[in-house]
């Protein structure tokens, strides 16, 4: 059984959810994991943001622009009136709990309920559009059998618990239907796998049925070997491992979401990105194995902060790096990168909310030195430690543009580098021209 996850774009329109079938086979058994219709998320965290501010007069507002929308979308969809009528059923139907929303107090929970309307909209549906044609499908409520721990992290046995039983009880169907993104937590309260989790969801399923294949199909050919609206001539890479897919999903790769290769990586499920405007293209096949002596891709990641911290107090000091993560511990900040000297060591991070407070705790150590706006270039091959040759062509490549830091070694796919942001476009062009 395949699982195939649809991205937004792929279901952004009514003609492209209705070609949704030139891809999908109804005779081969599989499961559809379908996104909210592009666009619709943004909308939905508007309308929350304004119930948030206790603007009920922007919520409506929103509310009956974006209705609007899917009132049009039904109309092009539907052929047939009886179908067009369940559509408008079901429209109404979740619009009518938006703007009932207004009459609750509004916490995080009511702000995820509102978040799920989108993936529920868009395979329901394409589920009745299913019916319009006379394909058989089963439509399957994520929230379900998706459930995620105390920690937020999914749980693959509840998953293979509950979804088996359900795709047993339709033995003669072979077309399954489902939501992304959307889960209950640990309270049995409608939650999310974060933006982007479609990918994640589909990765889930597959590990949690041992799927044969999971397919994510977006509108770009596969994962390119460098960023195609920076550089041109770039060219979609045949075959990952899983590893360096994930490097490349943290560093700035948007094809794919940085956690969505884990679950099937552990299960070994084969995950394969292709395009939806184009099934014919081969894509990006992600497996255990890759191929060896090769530089495969180049990703960038903005949004960086650089911290220094300098003390000679880190001479021979045992603990001290222990003392300073455990500043960053405590206020739950994600470190990327990491480079040491006797009296000195130098990190980012790239979310800053605490900021302020990390910089006061840390200059209890010594001084400390933030510099903002910068960018990480991660540059994806078999980097083992046994190779040569490949850390002096990325560097020579940059040598004319100045490097703020370098991290190399940590992984056996992954060259990091740091530098200024206005520097990026420059770094990635010379080292697709060099090294590709």
């Amino acid at each position: 059984m395949k699982v195939l996850k649809f991205g937004g774009t792929s279901v952004g329109s009514p003609a492209r959810m209705q070609k949704l079938l030139d891809i999908i086979n109804p005779s081969e058994r599989q499961i559809v994991v379908l996104s909210a219709v592009s666009g619709t998320t943004n909308s939905l965290v508007e309308i929350s943001q304004a119930y948030m501010a206790d603007d009920k007069v922007k919520a409506a507002q929103l509310i009956s622009i974006l209705k609007e929308k899917y009132q049009v979308f039904i109309e092009e969809l539907f052929n047939k009136p009886e179908f067009l009528a369940q559509a408008q059923g079901i429209i109404d139907h979740h619009f009518w709990l938006l703007s009932n929303l207004a009459n609750d107090l509004f916490t995080s929970i009511e702000e995820k309920i509102i978040l799920a309307q989108g993936e529920l909209l868009s395979t329901t549906l394409y589920h009745i559009y299913l019916k319009e044609i006379d394909v058989p499908s089963v439509l399957l409520p994520a929230l379900d059998f998706m459930k995620t721990d105390e920690d937020s992290e999914p749980v693959v046995e509840h998953i293979t618990n509950e979804l088996t039983p359900l795709l047993e009880k339709h033995p003669d169907n072979n077309l399954f239907i489902t939501q992304g993104y959307i889960c209950r937590n640990a309270f049995g309260e409608i939650d999310n796998l974060r933006r982007g989790g479609s990918d994640y969801t589909a990765s889930l399923i597959g590990a949690g049925i041992r799927a044969e294949e999971v397919q994510i199909w977006t509108d770009i050919d596969g994962m390119h070997n460098n960023d195609p609206r920076i550089v041109s001539n770039t060219k979609p890479i045949a075959q990952l491992s899983f590893d360096e897919a994930a490097e490349l999903a943290y560093f700035g790769a948007k094809i794919l979401h940085p956690q969505s290769v884990f679950p099937a990586q552990r299960y070994k499920i084969p995950v394969r990105l292709l395009n939806t405007m184009d099934p014919q293209a081969a894509g990006t096949l992600i497996t255990n194995t890759s191929e060896t002596d090769k530089i495969k891709s180049i990703a960038a990641k903005d949004g960086i902060t650089a911290i220094k911290i300098q003390s000679s107090r880190m001479l021979l000091a045992h603990g001290f790096l222990r003392r300073v993560f455990e500043v960053f511990e405590r206020y739950r900040t994600s470190i990327d990168m990491i480079t040491t000297s006797e009296v000195a060591v130098s990190l980012t991070i790239d979310d800053t909310t605490y900021l302020g407070e990390i910089s006061a705790e840390l200059a209890a150590f010594g001084s400390v030195e933030v510099d903002v706006n910068h960018t990480i270039v991660c540059v994806v091959g078999d980097f083992g430690a046994e190779k040569h040759g490949y850390a002096a062509r990325v560097l020579e490549s940059l040598k004319h543009i100045p490097i703020r830091m370098i991290s190399y070694g940590g992984s056996d796919h992954n060259m990091s580098l740091l530098l200024k942001t206005e520097n990026k476009v420059e770094a990635l062009r010379s080292l697709h021209s060099r090294l590709f």
